[in-house]
């Protein structure tokens, strides 16, 4: 591990506003943040642009960011330090613990952004819009609370959308190319550093807003999805 971070690491040990692997948490978000406003989770989070950059946004509401790359989540826990920014915070762990960390109806909205898209088929079932992970997100998501897909890749965009319709979700808002719609909102203009890569080579944008219904997803359309996977998607 190179020197810098080395540093880095040891930095976020001592942030108040990194929290790693933290146990007894759920339901208790209130009291860290100091209000009952309500919580959103930047899942991936990378640097954390969008966590902070929401924070920014919306001082009445507060925001964590979940990634695993200690790394990464110093950027974004400096800088909202830096800026005063007690509304965000930081979760470093891996996404599929996340129920460990909030109890039932405790977060009010979910972002992810630009995460791994995990292109190979035999892979699917590490996307984080991949039923297994929405089954998690419902143990802790208030009733009609929202997801947020950002991706540069249609790969994702069109996996996440034949979810949305198997399952017979709520799909609120959709476009392929983010940018070229007439308007957009200050919160879908935050970018973040992978957007500015186009990793995918696409040029374009992807969004979905969608949210989830109350009662468990079905487990029959698992099937049905990953029979589309490998009809559609070169392993």
């Amino acid at each position: 591990m190179g020197q810098k971070k080395l540093i880095r690491f040891a930095e976020i040990e001592t942030f108040p506003n990194v929290l790693q692997y933290p146990q007894d948490m759920k339901g208790k978000w209130s009291e860290f943040f100091k209000n009952n406003h309500p919580i959103t989770l930047e899942l991936a989070c990378g640097k954390g642009e969008y966590a902070v950059g929401l924070g920014r946004l919306y001082p009445e509401r507060n925001f964590i960011g979940i990634d695993l790359k200690g790394n990464r989540i110093w950027v974004g826990a400096k800088t909202a330090l830096k800026e005063n920014l007690t509304n965000v915070a930081f979760i470093r762990s891996q996404i599929d613990q996340v129920t460990n960390y909030f109890a039932e109806a405790e977060v009010s909205e979910i972002w992810i952004t630009f995460p791994d898209p995990q292109l190979r088929a035999s892979k699917h079932k590490k996307r984080l819009t991949h039923p297994k992970f929405l089954r998690a997100y419902q143990q802790l998501l208030k009733p009609g609370g929202l997801i947020h897909l950002k991706t540069d890749s249609p790969v994702l965009y069109r996996f996440t959308k034949e979810v949305i319709s198997l399952y017979d979700l709520p799909l609120h808002y959709s476009t392929d190319n983010l940018y070229q719609e007439e308007t957009i909102s200050d919160e879908l203009k935050i970018k973040t550093h992978y957007e500015g890569l186009d990793i995918a080579q696409s040029n374009r944008i992807h969004y979905l807003q969608f949210s989830l219904p109350a009662t468990a997803l079905p487990v029959e359309p698992d099937a049905l999805l990953k029979q589309w996977v490998f009809e559609t998607e070169k392993d």
